[in-house]
């Protein structure tokens, strides 16, 4: 982190834990009784409370969006290129809200919490959960914050799912709904690639059913191994090109299994850092989540009847080198937003980096985000005169 912190940063930020006693009743059939969400907050609430964005996280992701924890923090949370004064979602204009979704790894209720009904860790225990399920748990979020209706709901990749479900079911909740890198429902491909992780996982000796930590151990192969394979469907095949080609970590072939081209020891890397940092319980049920959205099987699989209820005015954007989010799901989705006669603005941005352009500083893209919150923010502020 530099010396001092940037003008355009919320700087140094700290996460709160909100706890609700009141039962959730889950797509699964069971029931939470208790839980508890991890947010981080930037910017202020405004008299109106008309100025809330609350942000949806992907598979990976956490509460820590923007600004640094500690003064020694080498990264800022992971959309921080997004949040602060002067930036798309410019805090001088908006109070933003980040969570960490039920079932994540990082504070919020989950597979490494405590089951209150037996005293021991969840593990494998912990209900699988649905985007539906955190839609509600967002909506209790934003009740607890006193917030009513949204200015926007934010999100990219699984993020976007949420925030389409949102659209459907809280429908007077949100002014603005911004989809990125997103999709209806997922692929047979992408389902295939999420089993290939989950059984990585499963596969590896010390996942134990699911009840690791209970036994002292941790599937970090299995977890690393599906890692490894998610990583390399974030990115296109000219970012990989361009940032590894085929070099050679010591210039010659070494006759044997060690990483020895650089995009082999870049995703040893990626797997190793990760399977240290995240739960692979939560990847199993993350994962899982994104293979049960479907809005439209309920509707005989027409989207543009699911979205019959939105109210929301819609922002989707896509990366043309998306293979595993296309701009062709996007499409899809604004195609249904017209058929359903709902108000849609649709950009695709030519980008190589794949599906982790959504989280990177493009300017067409940071200055299409921007444009469009700029409105969102006027409006908050005409509305309270």
């Amino acid at each position: 982190m530099p010396e001092t912190i940037p003008p355009d940063s919320v700087g140094l930020v700290e996460p709160e834990t909100v706890h609700f006693d009141r039962p959730l009743r889950l797509s699964c059939g069971q029931t939470l009784n208790e839980y508890d969400l991890v947010i981080e907050t930037y910017g202020e609430l405004n008299t109106e409370k008309n100025n809330g964005v609350l942000i949806c996280h992907a598979l990976s992701g956490h509460h820590h969006a923007a600004g640094y924890h500690t003064m020694e923090d080498r990264k800022p949370g992971w959309w921080d290129n997004f949040i602060g004064p002067g930036k798309p979602l410019d805090t001088n204009h908006f109070f933003v809200v980040s969570l960490n979704n039920l079932g994540g790894c990082h504070g919020s209720t989950g597979p490494i919490s405590i089951n209150p009904q037996t005293g021991k860790l969840y593990g494998s225990d912990f209900p699988i959960l649905t985007v539906e399920d955190w839609v509600e748990s967002q909506a209790r979020l934003a009740d607890h914050l006193g917030i009513r209706q949204w200015a926007a709901v934010v999100g990219g990749s699984l993020g976007g799912m949420q925030t389409l479900y949102w659209s459907m079911a809280y429908p007077e909740r949100l002014r603005h709904a911004v989809v990125i890198a997103s999709a209806p429902k997922l692929s047979a491909q992408n389902i295939a690639f999420n089993e290939v992780a989950r059984q990585a996982i499963r596969s590896d000796e010390n996942f134990r059913d699911g009840q690791y930590l209970e036994e002292g151990t941790l599937p970090k192969s299995g977890l690393g191994l599906a890692r490894m394979v998610g990583h390399i469907t974030y990115l296109s095949d000219d970012a990989m090109g361009q940032k590894f080609g085929r070099e050679l970590k010591s210039g010659e072939y070494s006759f044997d299994y060690g990483a020895q081209f650089q995009v082999e020891s870049y995703l040893r890397y990626q797997g190793e850092h990760f399977s240290g940092s995240f739960d692979a319980n939560t990847y199993l049920l993350m994962t899982r989540a994104l293979d049960y959205f479907d809005p439209a099987r309920k509707f005989n699989d027409d989207l543009a009847q699911a979205l019959s209820p939105a109210k929301a005015h819609f922002l989707l954007v896509s990366f043309t080198t998306d293979w595993r989010f296309s701009p062709e799901r996007s499409r899809e989705i604004t195609d249904a937003l017209l058929k359903a006669g709902k108000q849609v603005s649709y950009m695709e941005v030519d980008a190589p980096q794949g599906h982790d352009a959504f989280l990177m500083n493009i300017p067409r893209y940071v200055n299409a985000i921007s444009g469009y919150m700029k409105r969102v923010a006027v409006e908050c502020k005409e509305a309270a005169v």
